[in-house]
């Protein structure tokens, strides 16, 4: 089971999405029957790709605002 398909959420996975969508409707039947699986597995492997990405950058931001609040505890501690 894969995510919903929507393009502005999976940026960098576009152009597996619309071969995907191409094939399901080139094949209504084919592709309960393993039609299309070979894009099936480039789309996972893009989407996990795709949030090892996003887990990276959001890691990052968290390590950013873990300083960021260690700070201002620091200068509050100071100020009492």
């Amino acid at each position: 089971m894969h995510p919903p398909l929507t393009p502005h959420r999976h940026p960098l996975c576009l152009e597996i999405i619309e071969e995907f969508q191409k094939c399901h409707l080139e094949h209504p039947i084919g592709k309960f029957f393993g039609e299309c699986t070979e894009l099936k597995v480039k789309l996972d492997r893009c989407f996990r790709q795709e949030k090892a990405v996003k887990r990276k950058v959001n890691f990052e931001r968290s390590k950013k605002l873990q300083e960021r609040l260690k700070t201002i505890r620091k200068e509050e501690t100071a100020e009492t």
